[in-house]
């Protein structure tokens, strides 16, 4: 990777070089990036993609890596973060969202034009794009309740649009996880609400997830999808796992399913607990554990 050549043929988008990207992700673990961008517009995400095409360099998007693991090891080639592209409009009862605008600020948004039904994501601290890409949920709300379609980036430069019924949504799961793209913008339909209700019921959800999740330490949140017929933190509890720490990282003594980083924990300590978990999981009760934070890079 040249990268003088980099920085001459991509002028006007800022790369780091060698990055590690623990200052980026929420469980403050993961080791550095050969180059970090940062466009400011659709076009310079498509000038990123052909750079990368023409040079045979692999390229993955980071939303707002907050659930997201990156190993200690790093990424090779380069990550495109869109926390510049954060544009918000409303018209009527959509509201039009960049990829990289934060799902909390979108909601207030709605909350600005006494659109209903974003309440759920009030306290999810993910990216609009990432959120699409994984269908974010909480409090019996999830994206597809609200989505109508998104702009995607496909990884031969083209955008293509996709439509709810398009997506595929299921649990944790859209159809732009089976391919590799860029999620650009996307569309959200709500209904007409009174302003005081949308209020009351998101400072309702927000206290709730303050007074449950372990938000004073750094963590990707959620660890593990829900298996069904279980709630993935009492099985942690009824297994006495609760409060474990392993390296500098503890499975949470405010909620079992979070793993929060209370000593200066690697993405290994984080990615062997996980295992751990799993494995006295599997043997105890017979129960799978399926991670729902992404874990990506290299060993060191």
């Amino acid at each position: 990777m040249n990268k003088i050549e980099m920085m001459n043929e991509l002028t006007d988008i800022t790369l780091l070089f060698d990055e590690p990207l623990m200052n980026f992700t929420f469980t403050k673990t993961g080791g550095p990036v050969d180059v970090l961008a940062f466009p400011k517009t659709k076009m310079e995400i498509i000038a990123l993609v052909e750079y990368c095409r023409s040079h045979e360099i692999p390229w993955l998007v980071l939303g707002n890596a907050s659930n997201l693991i990156v190993r200690d090891g790093g990424i090779r080639g380069m990550v495109i973060m869109l926390e510049h592209m954060k544009q918000i409009s409303v018209s009527k009862n959509q509201i039009v969202v960049e990829a990289g605008a934060k799902l909390i600020d979108t909601t207030y948004v709605a909350l600005e034009h006494d659109l209903t039904g974003f309440e759920f994501a009030c306290g999810i601290p993910g990216s609009i794009g990432g959120a699409v890409y994984m269908n974010a949920g909480a409090y019996g709300g999830e994206i597809k309740d609200v989505f109508a379609s998104v702009d995607v980036l496909l990884e031969d430069g083209t955008i293509k649009t996709f439509t709810n019924e398009e997506m595929a949504f299921s649990y944790r799961h859209s159809a732009i996880q089976d391919m590799h793209c860029i999620v650009l913008e996307a569309i959200f339909s709500l209904e007409e609400g009174e302003n005081s209700v949308i209020k009351s019921q998101m400072a309702e959800l927000t206290e709730l997830r303050e007074s449950k999740q372990p938000l004073e330490y750094p963590s990707c949140g959620s660890v593990f999808k829900r298996p069904e017929g279980h709630f993935t933190g009492k099985l942690i509890q009824d297994a006495g796992l609760q409060g474990l720490k392993w390296g500098g990282a503890q499975i949470s003594e405010k909620h079992a399913g979070f793993i929060v980083n209370i000593d200066h924990a690697t993405a290994t300590d984080y990615v062997e607990l996980i295992a751990h978990i799993q494995q006295v999981i599997k043997e105890k009760f017979d129960v799978v554990l399926e991670t729902e934070v992404r874990i990506i890079g290299e060993e060191r």
